[in-house]
């Protein structure tokens, strides 16, 4: 396992990518001074708005353009007919914590950003579940 400052400097290459690219777009608030080594207060958004977008630029790298997931370094669940996504919360609440390997997207998604890509991945790749996630539905997980 890299040890903290390759991670830091892992993770500052990958934002300066995310950057560069237009994923995501600075907040230049207090936060921003905060040290290196406390990456994970992020000072960072996603500026995509639509779940398939949002899919294709931030979850599409580990679980696959058609949500097959993959293995290899890791292993990245697929989310193509996956009877978890069935229970709604479970996937708002993985997309704003995370857990094991899956990051924690909470910091650089707001609540209509994570209802909309949960919706997307629960509506696509052969799922089709209903019921929709509200922004508040994902501001109660955060609580």
């Amino acid at each position: 396992m890299p040890g903290k400052s390759a991670l830091v400097d892992f993770r500052l290459s990958a934002l300066v990518l995310l950057v560069a690219a237009g994923a995501v777009a600075p907040n230049m608030g207090p936060a921003l001074a905060q040290s290196a080594a406390s990456f994970s207060a992020s000072p960072f958004r996603f500026t995509h708005q639509d779940g398939e977008t949002i899919y294709r630029n931030v979850c599409a790298g580990c679980h696959m353009p058609d949500g097959r997931g993959a293995s290899g370094a890791g292993a990245y669940p697929p989310l193509a007919g996956n009877p978890k996504l069935q229970a709604a919360g479970y996937p708002v609440y993985l997309v704003v914590n995370g857990q094991k390997a899956m990051p924690a997207f909470g910091a650089q998604l707001d609540d209509n950003q994570v209802a909309a890509v949960v919706n997307y991945i629960r509506g696509s790749f052969g799922n089709d579940y209903a019921d929709r996630i509200s922004a508040d539905d994902v501001k109660a997980v955060r609580q």
